[in-house]
């Protein structure tokens, strides 16, 4: 495996914000989550939960409610505005205020012609969603009090809306409230506290289910207005709740401040199937907090809150037994890189949402020093950053706009801000410099590359990188120069990689497309070799010479990889390369690194990826027989970077073992509306 001298960094103390609320999308397998910061992540359940897509968050914005209509997504807050969002361009597309005050909650009728909204002056707004925008129809009755949830009837010609004591039935068509039912204040409550009904969910056969802050998960005849039955869950808020629909609406999941989920199903208690009824049947803890944010797959209940995590939990009778499709998954840690390195000096770039921190790495066994942070300006948060290698340039990007700065080393770090930018470099999806540090590259929203000279002297517009054919492509969410600086790789969603000539400044070829998204890339500084990893866990090595995979590449799918390597449920984020020794390629996700050495055979597909660490104490007859190409170290905790300098000294940068909860409020929800 060899030795290298390792730089252990443990002061990237990143922290993911809480989850406030999901929406997913049957029809594409997509799943919307919204963060505390504003933030909104697209995770892909066809490809391994992979997160394909993230809108940056902004000071401000507070996001309360999603919603899927058809391949649109809307969102909803406490600013009292529906946004939609550019799912290609990752952005706002437009916002419309509701003139309601802050919005609680946001639902579409079933035919997707329809929003509503629940706002805190005590109307229900219905708006008609138009091909490119949504406008105001309606007010349903006013009622008097916030309005916290509501759910469509799958017919859309009723809306039943949760509100404090209260559950109100409104005709979607005249507006009428046609029904309120009371929800009973003595139940884990005292009388004199007022009920919240958090969440409400509205069946096919006229059934209510809803929750409140009182613990109660109670089943209502949404007909005659009576109350069915009552389940006192915990002696907390029942804070989110939802319904299988894409199926026989037979299951509901509830979520608790007591970091709980509850599966209720609609079964018969007796052999003959008769006389069903709605029965408490699951009970998970994977939360240590508030689970505010529910969705409900065919096969899986996803979960999350206040600790971050988002949680997808299998449901073991949806899915085959002892097989990775029935693995528990907990999703704590962005799919990208949020650490550049410039190898040549030693620099370290930490790219949090809203500020970015360079650190220069120390000499001794110490602790790193830090020189400075670089703030955002304005509000909104930050898209993408890169450092060139020699740790002259800085550059980052927001949805609105890019910056560039020259850094200066001598005993103290200066920044500089680069006064005047091309007009081509505006709002960019990804950066990356050359390794002369000569040249910036930068995917535009035309699924181009726009390519700049940087210079001490000035700052300018060289070319722009297009398709042959100039079709519009899906958004580039990965870029990658060779070393020899005549190559230039690009990767989008669509799962395409894309190689230019910069010498040509042309298109040189596109790499056969596989079916599942790259997540990381890499061009070996020797061979000028592509690797590719993909979410899928699969790798590929392409000669970018000869325009074809290589032997290598094609030996290592021909027999497959190990079934321990795919089934690692976090994906690969950086490669880097052994200088001193081209057959070893450096890789890893959250929880290892590993060296592929390409001079040794391959693993069998049933074969122990044994860690590193334990590898060594066993006897050398047992060593012998596991050699093979994966070499894996399991010793560190967290991993966003493992990256090779110029001396050939190896970086780990982990995040801090901090004990997330600790962090974390108690476990009792705040009212989020007392304030």
């Amino acid at each position: 495996m060899g030795e290298f001298k390792v730089h252990r960094v443990r002061f990237f103390d990143y922290m993911p914000s809480a989850i406030r609320t999901m929406a997913f999308n049957s029809q594409t397998e997509r799943l919307a989550v919204a963060r505390a910061d504003g933030a909104v992540e697209i995770f892909n359940f066809n490809d391994n939960f992979f997160q394909e897509k993230v809108i940056p968050g902004q000071d401000g914005r507070a996001i309360e409610a999603l919603c899927w209509v058809g391949h649109r997504l809307f969102s909803a807050g406490l600013n009292g505005e529906i946004t939609e969002y550019d799912l290609e361009n990752l952005r706002p597309q437009y916002t419309v205020d509701a003139y309601g005050g802050p919005i609680w909650t946001i639902s579409s009728n079933s035919q997707g012609t329809q929003l509503a909204v629940g706002c805190e002056d005590g109307t229900v707004k219905i708006f008609a969603i138009l091909e490119e925008r949504i406008q105001f129809q309606r007010n349903l009755n006013r009622h008097k009090g916030r309005i916290i949830s509501l759910c469509w009837h799958p017919s859309s010609a009723q809306i039943a809306a949760g509100m404090t004591d209260m559950i109100t039935i409104y005709d979607a068509e005249t507006g009428q409230a046609t029904r309120r039912l009371l929800v009973d204040r003595a139940m884990g409550a005292s009388k004199n506290k007022e009920v919240v009904v958090w969440s409400v969910g509205y069946l096919s056969d006229h059934t209510i289910i809803s929750g409140d802050s009182a613990g109660k998960v109670q089943i209502w005849n949404g007909l005659t207005g009576t109350l069915v039955r009552t389940y006192l869950v915990t002696k907390w808020d029942v804070l989110s709740l939802i319904i299988n629909a894409s199926q026989d609406e037979s299951s509901v999941i509830a979520g608790t401040s007591e970091g709980t989920v509850i599966q209720f199903q609609f079964i018969s208690s007796t052999l003959d199937q008769h006389d069903k009824e709605w029965v408490r049947t699951r009970t998970f803890r994977n939360h240590s907090h508030d689970v505010s944010a529910l969705a409900h797959t065919d096969t899986a209940v996803v979960s999350g809150g206040m600790d971050t995590q988002l949680v997808v939990r299998p449901l073991l009778d949806k899915v085959e037994k002892n097989t990775q499709e029935s693995a528990l998954r907990k999703i704590a840690f962005p799919h990208r890189s949020l650490v550049g390195c410039a190898k040549k000096a030693g620099l370290l770039l930490f790219q949090f949402p809203d500020r970015l921190e360079l650190w220069k790495l120390g000499e001794s066994e110490g602790h790193g020093e830090q020189h400075t942070h670089t703030h955002t300006l304005g509000e909104d948060h930050i898209c993408c950053s890169a450092l060139s290698a020699c740790g002259g340039w800085l550059a980052y990007s927001t949805v609105s706009s890019v910056r560039l700065y020259r850094i200066q080393y001598n005993k103290t770090i200066s920044i500089n801000k680069v006064p005047k930018l091309p007009k081509e470099l505006r709002s960019v999806h990804q950066l990356c410099f050359s390794s002369d540090s000569s040249k910036l590259f930068a995917s535009s929203c035309q699924s181009s590359v726009i390519v700049v000279a940087v210079s001490q002297q000035e700052c300018r517009y060289l070319h722009t990188l297009k398709h042959k054919t100039g079709e519009w492509k899906a958004r580039m969410h990965l870029l990658c120069a060779s070393d020899d600086g005549k190559w230039l790789a690009t990767a989008n969603t669509d799962c395409e990689i894309h190689i230019y000539n910069l010498h040509k400044m042309k298109l040189h070829c596109m790499v056969p497309v596989y079916n599942s998204c790259p997540t990381t890339i890499a061009i070996h500084p020797v061979t000028n070799n592509l690797i590719s990893v993909h979410a899928d866990q699969q790798i590929f090595e392409f000669s970018l010479v000869q325009k074809e995979y290589t032997q290598w590449s094609r030996r290592l799918q021909t027999q497959g990889l190990l079934s321990l390597w795919l089934e690692r449920d976090t994906p690969i984020t950086h490669i880097t390369f052994n200088p001193k020794n081209p057959d070893h390629i450096i890789l890893h996700d959250t929880y290892m690194f590993c060296i592929i050495d390409q001079s040794l055979p391959f693993p069998e597909l049933n074969a122990v990826l044994w860690n590193q660490m334990t590898l060594k104490n066993l006897p050398v007859s047992q060593r012998i027989g596991q050699s093979h190409a994966f070499k894996i170290c399991k010793i560190f905790q967290h991993l966003m970077c493992v990256s090779l300098l110029e001396d050939l000294s190896l970086v780990v940068v982990e995040r801090p073992l901090l004990d997330i909860m600790s962090q974390l409020p108690a476990p009792v929800r705040q009212k989020k509306f007392a304030t």
